[in-house]
C-alpha cells in the first residue's frame, strides 16, 4: 500500500526553518557592527548551538550509537560543506560583492539540487518544476538589491562555494540514514563546522575576532549575549532541526524551493527590526517565489499520484 507523506507537517517545518534562518542577518549584523568578524559570529553561532544539543543528542542516541557510527561520513560532510562551507562561502562573498548578488549566487543551490536529483537519482524535472524554478529565480532577482557596482571574481567563487554548500544541506538532510535522529545530525554537523571555522581562523586563513561589550540591537543597547543567543538558539538550533525534518519529509528538491521563503522573511524582519520598508518590486518578487513553490509542489504531487497505483499490482502478484 502506498503511504502518503505528511506533506503539511513537512511544509510547516520548512517554513519555520526558513523564518528562523532569516533572523540570522539581524542578529549577526549587531555583532559585526560591534567588531565581530563574520567567521567569529558564525563559529560562535553553531558552536553554542552544538553544545545546547549535546544532551538531547545523547538521549536520542541511547542504545543506537551504531547508527551514528555508520552515518559518520555523511554527518562529517554535512558539517564541513552544508554548515561550515555554506556560511564561509557566503560571508566571504559579501566582502567582494553586494549582499544581493551574494545571496543570488548562494540560492543557485536550489538549481544544483534539481540537477543533482536528476543526475544521481533519475528524478527528471517536469515542466511545472522548471516553470517553478524560473518563477522563483525571477522573484529572487526582484527581491534582492542587485544595483551595487562592487564586483570581484573571487567573490563569484565564494558565492558558488556557498551554493554548493546549500545544495549539500538539502540533499544530505533528505538522504541521510532515516534512523539517525535529526538532533544528532544537527549537533554533529554544527560541532564539526565550528571546529573547522576556528581552525581556519587560528591558521590565519579567515579573520577571527570578537568584542564583548554592549551592542546595538533593534534600536536598543544590549549585552552581546542577547544577539549571540538569538543567533545560536533561534537561527541555528530551531532552523537546522526543522530544516532536517522538513527535508526528510518533503525530499531535497521540494524543501530547497520552500527554503527560498527565507528571503521573504528576511525582508519582513528588516522591515520590522530595521524599519526598511519593502518596495513594490520586492513584494512582487515574493509572490513569484511563492508561485514557484506551489508549481514545484504540484509537480511533486503529480509524480506521487502517478507512482501510487503501481504498488497495488505488485502486492497482488506477491499474494498470488
Amino acid at each position: 500500500m502506498h503511504t502518503q507523506r505528511p506533506t503539511g507537517l513537512g511544509l510547516g517545518l520548512a517554513v519555520i526553518s526558513a523564518a528562523t534562518f532569516a533572523t540570522s542577518g539581524s542578529f549577526a549584523h549587531s555583532l559585526m557592527d560591534a567588531g565581530w568578524s563574520a567567521t567569529a559570529a558564525v563559529a560562535a553561532r553553531i558552536g553554542v548551538a552544538a553544545l545546547v544539543l549535546v544532551v538531547p543528542t545523547i538521549i536520542a542516541l541511547r542504545g543506537r550509537w551504531h547508527v551514528l557510527g555508520r552515518s559518520a561520513g555523511p554527518v562529517a560532510l554535512y558539517g564541513l560543506l552544508a554548515v561550515g562551507g555554506a556560511q564561509v562561502g557566503f560571508f566571504n562573498a559579501v566582502r567582494y560583492l553586494p549582499v544581493g548578488v551574494a545571496l543570488l549566487l548562494e540560492y543557485l543551490g536550489i538549481i544544483l539540487v534539481v540537477f543533482w536529483m536528476w543526475a544521481a537519482h533519475g528524478q527528471r524535472p517536469g515542466r511545472l518544476t522548471i516553470a517553478g524554478a524560473v518563477a522563483a529565480v525571477i522573484g529572487l532577482l526582484l527581491i534582492l538589491d542587485l544595483t551595487g557596482g562592487r564586483f570581484e571574481l573571487v567573490g563569484l567563487v565564494w558565492g558558488l562555494v556557498a551554493a554548493v554548500g546549500l545544495a549539500v544541506y538539502f540533499v544530505l538532510s533528505a538522504r541521510v540514514d532515516s534512523q539517525l535522529p535529526s538532533v544528532a545530525m544537527a549537533s554533529g554537523g554544527m560541532a564539526l563546522g565550528a571546529v573547522m571555522l576556528v581552525a581556519l581562523g587560528a591558521a590565519g586563513l579567515l579573520p577571527l575576532h570578537a568584542t564583548f561589550g554592549d551592542v546595538e540591537f533593534a534600536g536598543h543597547r544590549v549585552s552581546w549575549l542577547v544577539p549571540l543567543l538569538g543567533l545560536s538558539l533561534v537561527a541555528a538550533v530551531v532552523s537546522y532541526l526543522c530544516g532536517i525534518g522538513a527535508a526528510r519529509i518533503l525530499g531535497a528538491r521540494m524543501s530547497s524551493f520552500v527554503g527560498l521563503t527565507e528571503v521573504l522573511f528576511a525582508v519582513l524582519i528588516a522591515w520590522l527590526v530595521l524599519d526598511e520598508l519593502p518596495t513594490r518590486l520586492q513584494l512582487l518578487g515574493g509572490v513569484l517565489i511563492l508561485v514557484g513553490v506551489v508549481l514545484v509542489r504540484l509537480d511533486e504531487a503529480r509524480h506521487e499520484s502517478a507512482q501510487a497505483p503501481s504498488a497495488e499490482p505488485e502486492l497482488v502478484g506477491q499474494r498470488a
